[in-house]
């Protein structure tokens, strides 16, 4: 081999590496949604060629305000799509959406762009769990 074909090589497999780190293992903080009285869990998620916070913790049987802040023009972000609650919602450019449900059960739940490749984890706990927040998360 070549030094020109071992670099290339060498860059191509640094590029797997990189694209699987940023789609599969980066996740950032968790976020725990704030709750005011009998109002709803809330948590603005900035829409930025990912989700920011990409995973939240709210309470089972509590409603849940996320306001989606979509800060660009990307075909792939203008949807955001919650399967399991049967929720697919349309985010304008530079707005913020709110999207408010109740999860009744706990469990973890995926959201992601229209086209899935953009994703997202929605932590729902049993009310009586958690407590503070846990290492890396805080509270917004």
């Amino acid at each position: 081999m070549t030094a020109s074909e071992v670099a290339v090589t060498v860059g191509g497999l640094a590029a797997i590496a990189w694209v699987n780190w940023y789609f599969f293992v980066a996740r950032g903080a968790a976020v725990t949604a704030s709750a005011s009285g009998a109002g709803p869990q809330r948590t603005r998620i900035v829409v930025r060629g990912g989700y920011s916070p990409a995973t939240v913790r709210v309470r089972a049987g509590r409603p849940v305000r996320l306001e989606f802040d979509r800060q660009e023009t990307s075909g792939c972000t203008e949807e955001v799509v919650f399967p399991e609650f049967g929720i697919r919602t349309y985010l304008p450019a530079h707005q913020t959406t709110p999207i408010e449900f109740t999860p009744a059960e706990p469990g973890r739940y995926e959201f992601t762009c229209g086209m899935a490749m953009v994703r997202g984890t929605l932590i729902v706990e049993r009310a009586g769990e958690g407590g503070a927040p846990r290492a890396q998360e805080r509270t917004v």
